[in-house]
């Protein structure tokens, strides 16, 4: 069996691939086509954990059925909640839900989740585990609020809001690694890589 591997990324979001390229990764996009309304556990947190393990699941069983090329892929599957009083919040479904959440939002703190799992297909041994990162939500008024929303931004990324983007004026600050506010903990996936018998560094490019 070949010592290469292919690193799969179970995820569509840029922000995530452009963190794995910054770390010198160059991993293979296949999206899970997982159904995350469908979905549901008893915390944020477990909800997050819940998620990127359907979604690593579903592309390891992908290939699996059709290999595609990959050597020996390493797949990881990720996805992020916004708790806010004990309550997940995933992507605003449109542009109201978008508007409420900022306004309740604002001026508070909430704890953004992200679930992370690692399969390594080759050996079948799997690890995962959820980054919690805490965030202080800024007061913008209800003008930039309604600009934030107009600009499309919220739609599209869990708890309305990113750290990278057009919304970080209005965060006032987080408690824990930045990473996992924008997708992906890079300290904790070294760790789950570890779990499996992988150094990140032979992954580099």
């Amino acid at each position: 069996m070949s010592d290469r591997r292919t690193l799969v990324l179970a995820s569509a979001s840029p922000a995530r691939l452009g963190l794995l390229r910054q770390a010198g990764l160059d991993p293979q996009v296949i999206v899970s086509g997982v159904d995350e309304d469908a979905l549901t556990a008893a915390t944020p947190g477990g909800l997050a954990l819940l998620l990127a393990e359907a979604k690593a699941a579903a592309v390891a069983d992908r290939l699996a059925a059709e290999p595609g090329g990959y050597e020996n892929p390493l797949i990881v599957g990720c996805d992020s909640v916004l708790d806010l009083d004990g309550v997940a919040l995933g992507k605003p479904a449109d542009a109201a839900e978008a508007t409420a959440r900022w306004r309740a939002m604002r001026g508070r703190e909430g704890v953004l989740r992200t679930g992370h799992c690692v399969i390594d297909t080759a050996s079948g041994a799997r690890s995962a585990a959820t980054a919690s990162t805490s965030v202080r939500f800024g007061t913008p008024d209800d003008a930039e609020i309604a600009a934030y929303v107009a600009s499309g931004e919220p739609l599209h990324v869990a708890g309305a809001f990113t750290l990278d983007g057009r919304s970080a004026p209005f965060l006032d600050g987080i408690e824990g690694d930045h990473g996992n506010v924008i997708g992906l903990s890079l300290p904790l996936l070294r760790r789950l890589l570890a779990d499996v018998g992988v150094r990140i560094t032979d992954l580099w490019v």
